[in-house]
């Protein structure tokens, strides 16, 4: 029931475009006894629907500009590829180290543009 109520968080979080990912990888690592490789990669898959959803009401609601998100989709798809090779030639720990750094900066970063 918890895994399912952190999926209705993370849901909505990645509704938002905030990225669902930021609660939902570190969750499964504290949670339950996945690895970080497998944690990242769960995240992916559970954020196809979240992303589907929120996409066509994005659409709907005339906010996605479709020539950018093309574009942005071409490079994602080449950097996911890349990145699911480099991610998977990385030990656990490596990957986990990785993940809170870009975290962390992520979170000082938001901080200090405000």
């Amino acid at each position: 029931m918890l895994l399912f109520i952190i999926g209705i968080i993370t849901g909505i979080i990645g509704g938002m475009g905030i990225g669902g990912g930021t609660v939902l990888i570190p969750v499964l690592l504290f949670f339950t006894d996945v690895s970080q490789h497998t944690a990242q990669a769960t995240n992916l898959a559970a954020f196809i629907p979240s992303a589907v959803a929120a996409l066509y009401i994005h659409i709907k609601n005339k906010r996605v500009k479709l020539r950018l998100a093309m574009l942005l989709l071409a490079g994602g798809l080449a950097g996911a590829l890349l990145g699911s090779m480099a991610a998977g030639s990385v030990q656990a720990d490596v990957l986990g180290k990785i993940f809170g750094f870009f975290l962390l900066a992520m979170g000082i970063y938001e901080l200090c543009r405000r």
